[in-house]
């Protein structure tokens, strides 16, 4: 989205006074301020209703370490009747 620069913004104030004449815009602007306002006012309240109902946030459980991929590659890679345990995989190189 491109940013409205300065002479972008007095290209549409000059469009509105155009349009609106002189007399009507500072009323425009008037209304357009007072709605922005409570616009704000009222999205503030809903924000401050869904923080008071929100339920408090918990600490997230421990998480056990995950295997590392050599552990789990010599579990598994081992053919023949001997089974290597995930124990004894740290003396295998």
């Amino acid at each position: 989205m491109p940013n409205i620069g300065p002479a972008e913004l007095l290209v549409v104030l000059l469009v509105a006074l155009v349009v609106f004449g002189p007399r009507k815009l500072p009323e425009l602007g008037k209304s357009l301020g007072n709605g922005l306002r409570e616009f704000r006012r009222s999205t503030q309240g809903l924000r401050d209703d869904l923080n008071i109902t929100a339920p408090a946030p918990t600490a997230p459980a421990a998480v056990a370490p995950a295997p590392s991929v050599a552990a789990a590659h010599a579990v598994t890679a081992t053919p023949g009747p001997e089974r290597v345990s995930p124990d004894s995989s740290a003396h295998l190189a």
